[in-house]
Order: structure tokens, then C-alpha cells, then sequence
């Protein structure tokens, strides 16, 4: 089997089998996300050399599905997988004493195949059937707790939003198909054509849900209802990293209205979420809200027309904010609660631990030699130097500021306060998987040169002015936030932070709530027309019935009675054939007799 099927199939077979077996999930899911992290490996390794893999699956006829390995398509199965193996061996401790790991472990495996299968795709028609499966392994993974309060509640809502969003894939692949004649990606990225506006849109749309830009950012804090290593890699390389992959794999057929409406939406969102998550009481909210923030300056970066620095900045993500998700689970699991009033002092209990989301969060604020500064400092350079600098280079520089204030707000909350320590269960798998990203967060940016030599098209954007501004705006963030704190940053602002700056009822008035009452009315509908049909067919089954039973007792009791008399009438006659020749003659002579006089009788006047 080559590397490229191994890649999906791995984790898939993982699934099945701890459905099947129902024993050991753990195990099972740490064996198939390895072999899937090899085979990505390999993937990798053989595109670098120059390979150029496809392989074609059956699919719609004249449009075959197909599975892709060049360079992009094999570095993001790569974090895809890296990043899942180390949240894999993570969630086997933290998961050590829930309930239902089957359930856990075998969503988790099939949410990464589904995942793998997006990057690889080589068709719009596969990519578009991956990204509706890692929607629903989302909506299960973020429901998985749903016998707790809210956990339903912000299940669905992350389902609708992205659910709504996802009108404007559909849209592009539909615009796309119909243009070239076929669902090839890379044909399709040869020339936008008089459409390239509408599905560049279209797929900034689809974007805008699954990466929870503006205005559908609201969906990604709610989603905190899900376990830790959920959030953590929903947050890092998958489900959310799915827009910002769309667009950077897109980049070369939007046009200049489609990539400026990518970066002035980037911009926004990294402005907006950064204040909210300065406002937020809650360490995987306050993440979450980064998150959104810095996919925002992914967009920036493919607006400026630079797709490579959001790759940069995406790999340089993943590791970092998986890391500081992980970490919030161990202070999660110390004190019981992930408010940050609840969090004075946890990072002195588990120092270690503390060392390392320090070390993430000086990368995600882009301080170098970490490969956040590496990253972010491409994104700055792009927004600085496209043709839109007056609008993207401001917002890409208060998104940077913003970032090193709300993570010095949230480090100082967790440094200073109370020591309680207390032992926790599964800390050594938990921090295992938890060591391996810390080093990747710091030392990723090592590889951003290969990622370049890989990449001959285009190079990671670096000037002096956009390093210098960039780290005096990390590092004014960073003092601000420890020495000011959010509140008083805020202002007049807190309020709006604290509400996701929802303008008249937000989002959830305009599209949850309609989307809501809209299947109610149709759960009636089907209701009444449910018992409508089925008081149809009672009395049709009351018709058959009686003409059943007038065929049996009518009918069929006529032809059984006739049947039986000529049964009964041929025993009878049956009796007279004897075989006696004399008794033949004579029964003979007597039956012409009476014929005779039969007919005499009919003959006399």
C-alpha cells in the first residue's frame, strides 16, 4: 500500500477497530495515528526529492476523486499528523478515568483520517466531502460531554455557523466544475476566469466559518464545552486550520477584489478577537479568541498575496497554540476550573509545565529565536509591503501588540497567586505529548528555510523595518499586559469585549435563532405529516384486511367446496373402472340404451 492511502487509512482503520474490539482505545488510536505520521513522513520525504504522487479513487462519472502528494499537500499532512500523535498521547492521560474512551478515541481517529483527507485532496469534490466529514466529527468531539450543561447547546451553535458558512464552498466548487469541465484542483487554480470574484468570495465564506473569522468568530469560544485535546487540535491543525488552508491552497485564483476582501476581514478579525481575548475571564476562551485572532493575520498574509507567510505562520501556530491548550489542561485538571479567577498561581504548582506555555506564548507573541517571530514577522513584511499596506500593515501590527498583552495577562494570573499542589492523574503521558510540541513551538522556525527551498515560486518576505516593528509591537504588548493587565488596556471597551462586540443581539439573532425556529417549524411539519400519512395507512391496512378476509371466507371457500366436489365426484366414477371386460360391455350396452331412449324421447311428438 503506498504512503499516500496509508496516510488516510491508517487512522481510519484505527476507528473501526476500536469500534470493533472495544478494547484498549488508547493503544489503538497511539498505533494508527503513528502509522499515519510515518506514512506522512514518507509522503514528505519522497516530495522533497522531487516525487509527485496522485492516486485516483473512483467517483462521479468523468470525475474521478483523487488524493494528492506535492510539497503543500504533503507539509500540512505532516502537521496534521504530528500534531495529532502528540495530542493523542496527551489525551491518554487526560482521558485515563472518563467513562466512554471508545467513544473518544474512535471519534478522535476518525476526525485526523478525515482531516488528512482534506489536505490531500487532489479534486473539489473529495475536498468537499472531507471538509463536511470534519464538520461532523467537530460537532462530536465539541458535544462529546453533552450530558453537561451548554455542551449541546454549543455543539450546534459551532455546527450552524460553519454549517451557513459552508453555502459559499458549495457555490465555488459548483462555479469551478462548471467553468473547467472537471473538479482537478490544480486545473482549476490555472485561470479564476469571468467568475474567479464569485468563487473567490465563495470560498472566503467557507473560510470565514471554519477559521471563525469575523463575523462568525463568536462560535469558536462556545466550542471550549469539548475536552482539552479536542480543543487542542481543533484549534492547531485541523478543523479550524481548514479556511486558512482553503484560501492558501486557493490563493492563486482570487483576484485582487477577492484578496483584498480576504485580507480587510483578516485584519478586522485579528483586531476584534485579539480585544476580546484581553477582555476574557477564561484561559481556553481567552485561547480560543486568539485562535481567531491569528488565522486573522493568515488571511492578512493571503491578502497581501503571499500565501507562503500564512503557511509559515499556520505550521508555526499549530505547534504553538496545541501547546498552550495542553498546558491549559493541566492547569485545568489542578484547580478543577479553566476561569482565570480560578488560575492565580497554578503555573508555580506545575512549574515545568508553566515553563513551557511560557515558552509557547513568547513564541505565539513572536519573540525570537522562536518560530513565532520567524512567522509573524513574514505576515508583517507581506502586510507592509502589498498593495494594500495603508489598510493591512496597521491592523497586522496592533494584532502582534494585542497578542503579547492578552498572553502577559493571562502569564501573570497564573504566576502569581496561591501554591496548592496536588497530584494529578496521567501527568506522564500528558507530559510527554506536551514536551514534544513545546519544542517544536520553539524550534520550528529552523525549518522555514527547507520550507522555502521547497516552495521556488515565492520566498518568505523579510525587510529590517518589518522585524524592528514587529518586535516593538510584541514587546510592548508584552509589558502591557503584565503591567497594566485587560481591564484597564480595555476601557470603555470591556463591555463590548465581553460580548464579542455583538451588535444589535449578534449573530446569534440573526442566523442561530432563525436557523433554530426553522427546523422546529419543519420537526412540526413532519410531525403532523408523519401522523397524517400513518393515519393513511391504518386505513388502508383496514381495507386490506377485509378484502382478505372476503377472499378467504368468499371466494376462496367457493373454489375450495368446487374443488372438493369434483374430487369427490371423480373417487365416485373412479369406482366403476374395474377392468373387467364383461362389466365394461355390459355398462357400455346400458349407457347406449339410455341414449337411445334419450333420444327417442326428445324425437316423439
Amino acid at each position: 500500500m503506498s504512503a499516500l492511502a496509508t496516510t488516510v487509512l491508517a487512522p481510519l482503520a484505527a476507528t473501526a477497530a476500536i469500534l470493533l474490539l472495544r478494547r484498549t482505545p488508547a493503544m489503538l488510536a497511539l498505533a494508527g495515528t503513528a502509522i499515519g505520521l510515518a506514512a506522512s513522513l514518507a509522503l514528505l520525504a519522497g516530495t522533497f526529492g522531487g516525487e509527485h504522487t496522485v492516486l485516483t479513487l473512483p467517483g462521479l462519472p468523468g470525475l474521478p476523486l483523487r488524493l494528492l502528494a506535492e510539497p503543500l499537500t504533503a507539509v500540512l499532512s505532516v502537521l496534521v499528523a504530528g500534531v495529532g500523535a502528540c495530542v493523542m498521547i496527551y489525551a491518554v492521560g487526560y482521558m485515563k478515568d472518563d467513562p466512554e474512551p471508545v467513544r473518544f478515541f474512535a471519534t478522535m481517529t476518525f476526525f485526523l483520517a478525515a482531516m488528512q483527507a482534506l489536505v490531500l485532496a487532489g479534486d473539489w469534490l473529495l475536498l468537499l466531502a472531507a471538509w463536511e466529514l470534519i464538520g461532523l466529527s467537530s460537532y462530536l468531539l465539541i458535544g462529546f460531554w453533552y450530558r453537561r450543561p451548554g455542551v449541546p447547546a454549543a455543539a450546534s451553535r459551532a455546527f450552524l455557523y460553519t454549517r451557513s458558512a459552508d453555502l459559499g464552498l458549495y457555490l465555488a466548487v459548483f462555479v469551478l466544475i462548471g467553468t473547467h469541465g472537471g473538479s482537478v484542483i490544480d486545473t482549476s487554480l490555472a485561470g479564476g476566469g469571468p467568475a474567479a470574484l464569485a468563487v473567490g468570495l465563495g470560498l472566503l465564506a467557507a473560510a470565514i466559518g471554519k477559521s471563525a473569522q469575523v463575523p462568525l468568530q463568536d462560535w469558536l469560544q462556545r466550542a471550549m464545552a469539548g475536552p482539552t485535546p479536542v480543543s487542542a487540535l481543533l484549534h492547531s491543525a485541523t478543523l479550524v486550520a481548514a479556511g486558512a488552508i482553503l484560501l492558501i491552497r486557493s490563493a492563486p485564483l482570487l483576484p485582487p477584489g477577492a484578496l483584498l476582501a480576504t485580507g480587510l476581514v483578516g485584519g478586522v478579525t485579528t483586531l476584534i478577537t485579539g480585544l476580546v481575548a484581553l477582555g476574557e475571564g477564561d484561559l481556553k476562551r481567552l485561547l480560543a479568541a486568539s485562535t481567531s485572532s491569528q488565522y486573522g493575520l493568515m488571511l492578512v498574509a493571503v491578502g497581501a498575496g503571499v500565501p507562503l507567510a500564512a503557511l509559515a505562520h499556520l505550521l508555526a501556530h499549530a505547534t504553538i497554540k496545541s501547546t498552550l491548550f495542553l498546558g491549559a489542561g493541566v492547569f485545568q485538571h489542578a484547580r478543577g476550573s479553566t476561569a482565570l479567577d480560578a488560575l492565580h498561581g497554578a503555573g508555580r504548582e506545575h512549574r515545568t509545565v508553566f515553563a513551557g506555555f511560557t515558552l509557547a506564548a513568547l513564541a505565539l507573541a513572536g519573540i525570537p529565536p522562536l518560530s513565532g517571530f520567524f512567522s509573524k514577522d513574514a505576515v508583517i513584511a507581506a502586510a507592509l509591503g502589498s498593495p494594500y499596506a495603508p489598510l493591512l500593515g496597521p491592523l497586522a501590527l496592533a494584532g502582534t501588540l494585542l497578542t503579547g498583552a492578552y498572553l502577559a495577562r493571562a502569564l501573570r494570573i497564573l504566576w502569581r497567586g496561591d501554591n496548592r499542589p496536588r497530584p494529578l492523574p496521567g501527568l506522564a503521558w500528558m507530559g510527554t505529548g506536551f514536551t514534544i510540541l513545546v519544542a517544536l513551538a520553539a524550534a520550528l522556525g529552523l525549518a522555514f528555510p527547507a520550507l522555502e527551498a521547497a516552495f521556488p515560486v515565492g520566498r518568505l518576505p523579510e525587510t529590517a523595518g518589518a522585524q524592528a516593528a514587529g518586535l516593538a509591537a510584541a514587546l510592548a504588548g508584552l509589558a502591557a499586559g503584565w503591567w497594566i493587565g485587560g481591564r484597564r488596556l480595555l476601557g470603555p471597551l470591556l463591555g463590548w469585549a465581553r460580548r464579542d462586540f455583538a451588535v444589535a443581539g449578534g449573530l446569534d439573532r440573526w442566523i442561530l435563532r432563525p436557523a433554530l425556529v426553522l427546523a422546529a417549524a419543519c420537526e412540526r411539519l413532519e410531525r403532523k405529516l408523519y401522523h397524517a400519512v400513518l393515519a393513511i395507512g391504518r386505513l388502508g391496512l383496514r381495507v386490506a384486511a377485509a378484502i382478505r378476509l372476503g377472499d378467504e371466507r368468499g371466494i376462496d371457500a367457493l373454489i375450495f367446496a368446487l374443488v372438493r366436489g369434483t374430487v369427490g365426484l371423480g373417487r365416485r366414477l373412479r369406482a366403476l373402472q374395474s377392468g373387467l371386460v364383461h362389466r365394461e360391455l355390459a355398462i357400455t350396452a346400458a349407457g347406449t340404451a339410455l341414449l337411445w331412449i334419450a333420444l327417442l324421447a326428445s324425437a316423439w311428438p
